[in-house]
């Protein structure tokens, strides 16, 4: 693509991100201009993923959205490749990669996790579990991630831990929305209670984790980024454990009815 079109595969990317994560896109805001292309264009692509397997266009059946998955993560190998792609989201990924020297393989993770939710009905039994699928879902994208933020490969898997706070109180907040699309991620919820409409109590060492990772990893990803980096890290931050985690303490553990 043409210098031209790779910046408007990047203005395509910060749109998707600002239309659909207002709270990540005022986080990139605060970061230094060489960076925010690039965070945006990572967002595109797992955004992306995100449209294949729940968005209104999706396939129908589990089988298509599986190979519409495969697609997607071909074409960015291809665009690696290449140099290059047609597609404007994988495009700019390609050139953010490039420009930064980012670990664009740990998308391959990612897409493992995003390929359980096309089966329909998820359930996800054990901790272990569940460590696995957010290793694909947050911290292999917090890997990318580190390199933008100006964090050194020596402490990246810090930015990692971060991702999976963000990603457990995601869980911990939907638990309604995902059941009602037939996924339970955390272990130890009560699918009776659920299923009723009463109130339901959280896994209280999920919540309990979620607060520790916020606590350990923000301090540690602090300490390691860069400057510019920092407001929007502590923003992002103070958003998730003073409004989320703390909107669900406030309810006393509960998933409302």
């Amino acid at each position: 693509m043409t210098r031209t079109d790779t910046s408007d595969a990047y203005t395509r990317c910060a749109a998707l991100q600002r239309r659909h994560d207002p709270t990540f896109h005022l986080a990139t805001q605060v970061l230094g201009r060489d960076v925010r292309p690039a965070v945006h264009a990572l967002y595109g692509y797992v955004r992306g993923a995100d449209e294949l397997v729940d968005g209104p266009g999706r396939a129908a059946t589990p089988q298509g959205r599986r190979a519409a998955l495969d697609a997607w993560q071909r074409t960015l190998a291809e665009g690696i490749a290449n140099g290059g792609s047609e597609h404007p989201l994988i495009a700019a990924l390609v050139d953010a990669g490039r420009r930064h020297d980012l670990p664009l393989a740990e998308l391959e993770v990612y897409m493992d996790s995003m390929r359980v939710d096309c089966v329909g009905r998820v359930r996800i039994g054990s901790r272990e579990e569940l460590d696995t699928y957010m290793n694909g879902s947050a911290a292999a994208v917090g890997r990318v991630m580190a390199p933008l933020i100006g964090v050194p490969r020596r402490s990246r898997e810090d930015v990692a831990r971060l991702a999976l706070a963000f990603q457990l109180t995601n869980f911990l907040r939907d638990i309604r929305e995902d059941y009602n699309m037939d996924r339970v991620y955390l272990p130890g919820l009560d699918e009776d209670a659920l299923a009723a409409g009463r109130p339901t109590p959280v896994p209280q060492d999920e919540l309990h984790r979620a607060g520790q990772l916020f606590r350990d990893s923000a301090r540690a990803v602090l300490g390691a980024c860069s400057p510019r980096a920092r407001p929007g890290i502590a923003l992002a931050t103070t958003i998730y454990r003073r409004v989320h985690l703390a909107r669900i303490e406030r309810r006393g553990g509960l998933v409302p009815a």
